[in-house]
């Protein structure tokens, strides 16, 4: 009779544990975009684990079920088979090139898509934005924010007025480069300064030799470049050896931000500037709230010991974003379906600086040009001051580093 109580009791328990959380997880763990999207889905699980650790979303614990989508063919069927377990959370996705299908299959299962890193423009087909969501700032921003950086904090550097100077925009010709150099065209005109013209390439043949011949007879004063690492040290590469006249080169993610693209260039990369995320060593920390700072910290700790590696911006991206998802929204949501959340998401503040990578929390809702875009989404400016030394120097909120009008290597 004992034992019978004992184990009516031991069933008892176990029936009374709270039923997981299952959330999708879509990122490319191999292939080209691997490394980034290695380190951005380590944020997330870094996330997950910490939620978990304070006692999950209303106690309920969450758990991850992660797929490798190396490139585009991958994405569609991935979210399906996430759907077909009755998953109606996933979250991705580092590349734009992953993150369109897979917004896109979301979409049509009505399957509440977060997106942590990718820049590039996507719209939910089918669902008008409504479950769509992407923290990390669009590729127009980063492209905007690149320009408006240029005339507002180099010219006056340079000592010349910014409508003197010449603009050109140099990108892939895809979801990525597209989107980030309409920013920088878009900005250009805003501004009414001086355009020289657009280089579009095909990164299956890219011709780097060609696009810098192009560039150079459109006589620009100013390069912006949306690239991938291989093509974008190419294409500096035949500035250098074509002793382009360039005042300013800056770029963004996937290339002219990242260690690699320092480490490659060597010298030739000093004085080069990018518009990005930031790295969780490379940002001032007195600009986040108290809250983020001490958060970021016990990241990086726990980032560090599991992973024996600082947090590269992807990974403070992933972590920034689940976090938000899973502390912030989550939460606070009426029930646990995906048009309560995708409520509870449009109602979520956070002031700028209070997530860890610098970015606060507002997203643009249904109907507005970019649905679900976060209108709070952290963007920084990075400038190569050394050999393989790069820092932050804008905003003044977190910079590491002042600016250095550096004369670039022709």
């Amino acid at each position: 009779m004992v034992l019978v109580f004992a184990l009516a009791a031991l069933a008892s328990a176990c029936s009374s544990s709270p039923a997981p959380i299952r959330v999708g997880a879509v990122y490319p763990m191999t292939g080209s975009q691997g490394p980034g999207g290695v380190d951005e889905y380590r944020g997330v699980r870094l996330a997950v684990g910490m939620v978990n650790a304070d006692g999950g979303v209303d106690g309920r614990p969450v758990e991850l079920e992660a797929l490798d989508v190396p490139g585009a063919d991958a994405a569609p069927g991935a979210v399906a088979a996430l759907g077909d377990q009755g998953i109606r959370f996933v979250l991705g996705s580092y590349g734009s090139t992953v993150s369109q299908p897979a917004a896109a299959a979301a979409a049509h299962r009505d399957i509440l898509f977060w997106e942590t890193g990718a820049v590039g423009s996507m719209p939910a087909p089918g669902s008008g934005g409504r479950l769509f969501f992407r923290v990390a700032p669009g590729g127009s921003v980063l492209g905007k924010a690149a320009v408006s950086f240029v005339a507002d904090q180099l010219a006056p550097l340079w000592h010349r007025p910014a409508s003197s100077l010449r603009f050109a925009v140099a990108n892939v010709d895809d979801v990525y480069g597209s989107a980030v150099a309409a920013g920088a065209v878009d900005e250009i005109h805003a501004l009414g300064l001086p355009f020289a013209g657009q280089f579009p390439y095909d990164l299956s043949r890219p011709n780097p030799a060609g696009v810098v011949r192009r560039i150079a007879r459109a006589k620009p004063d100013v390069l912006f470049v949306a690239a991938y690492m291989e093509d974008g040290i190419a294409l500096r590469r035949q500035m250098v050896r074509q002793r382009l006249p360039l005042l300013v080169n800056i770029g963004t993610s996937s290339s002219y931000c990242m260690p690699e693209f320092g480490a490659a260039l060597q010298g030739q990369a000093i004085g080069l500037f990018a518009s990005d995320k930031p790295d969780a060593d490379a940002i001032d920390t007195s600009g986040l709230t108290q809250e983020a700072r001490d958060l970021l910290e016990r990241a990086r700790s726990a980032y560090r010991s599991r992973y024996h590696a600082e947090m590269s911006a992807p990974a403070l991206a992933g972590f920034s974003a689940a976090w938000a998802l899973f502390h912030t929204v989550m939460p606070a949501a009426s029930e646990l379906t995906p048009e309560a959340v995708a409520a509870e998401a449009l109602r979520a503040r956070i002031p700028v600086g209070g997530l860890p990578n610098g970015s606060g929390l507002e997203f643009s809702p249904p109907g507005a040009t970019d649905p679900g875009a976060n209108l709070l989404a952290a963007t920084v400016i990075w400038e190569w001051l050394g050999v393989e030394q790069r820092a932050v120097v804008w905003p003044q909120q977190f910079a590491t580093a002042a600016i250095r009008p550096i004369s670039i290597a022709s």
